[in-house]
């Protein structure tokens, strides 16, 4: 099973306002594991900043002014996400901005029926709790230091762990590397990946737990 998962910055929040996508980072998951695949670009937005914007990932306008605009990587983006569900957080802002960028080409938006919805998943699990990307890593000890700005990549990286959480994938197939050729492309993502794992003890070792208890309790008791 293929998924990807997706985040993007931009230069404000609302659509309304013409504010547009100034970065898309995603990383390709198979059966919950990441892949080598990587799609990452910083665009031209054409179009400024916003102070607000400009304080949550730091990208300005100089920086972005000689990056790629939307319509040159469109056919790319849109031929990794083929066929995979989208694992996003807040799935309602990140695909409404993709949408609106597709519009404005006259392409086809992307079906709210490919995306999986963590904050979703989140608030359904966690009822009156915080469910931002940072309370969910502080939830399973998740390492989220490296994220003092957000940027679309480092939310991914972050996000696939979290996600394997919330799913309650505790014992995935560790099949890292699909080839040798693979392997250097991906230390990025595979540094800090956290999954959950529950080893059941052995008939054996709760046999031997137990005649220990027993003979911890019983010193104790005469001593």
């Amino acid at each position: 099973m293929l998924e990807v998962v997706l985040d993007t910055e931009t230069t404000g929040l609302s659509i309304k306002e013409g504010h547009r996508i100034v970065e898309i980072g995603c990383i390709e998951l198979k059966n919950q594991i990441p892949t080598s695949n990587i799609f990452h670009c910083y665009l031209n937005p054409e179009r400024k900043v916003s102070e607000k914007a400009l304080e949550v990932h730091g990208y300005t306008d100089v920086f972005l002014s000689d990056k790629k605009k939307f319509i040159e990587i469109a056919n790319e983006f849109l031929n990794f996400i083929k066929n995979k569900k989208l694992i996003i957080h807040n799935a309602e802002f990140d695909l409404g901005h993709i949408n609106n960028e597709l519009e404005l080409l006259k392409k086809e938006k992307i079906s709210k029926d490919q995306v999986i919805d963590t904050l979703e998943i989140a608030r359904d699990k966690f009822p009156g709790s915080s469910i931002s990307l940072d309370a969910l890593c502080k939830r399973f000890n998740i390492d989220n230091s490296k994220r003092s700005k957000h940027s679309a990549l480092v939310d991914c990286e972050l996000l696939s762990k979290v996600y394997i959480n919330l799913i309650d994938q505790k014992e995935p197939t560790l099949n890292f590397y699909e080839n040798d050729e693979k392997k250097n492309n991906i230390d990025l993502i595979r540094k800090n990946i956290y999954y959950k794992k529950i080893i059941k003890p052995s008939l054996e070792e709760i046999k031997l737990h137990k005649e220990f208890l027993k003979k911890k309790l019983k010193k104790n008791y005469f001593s």
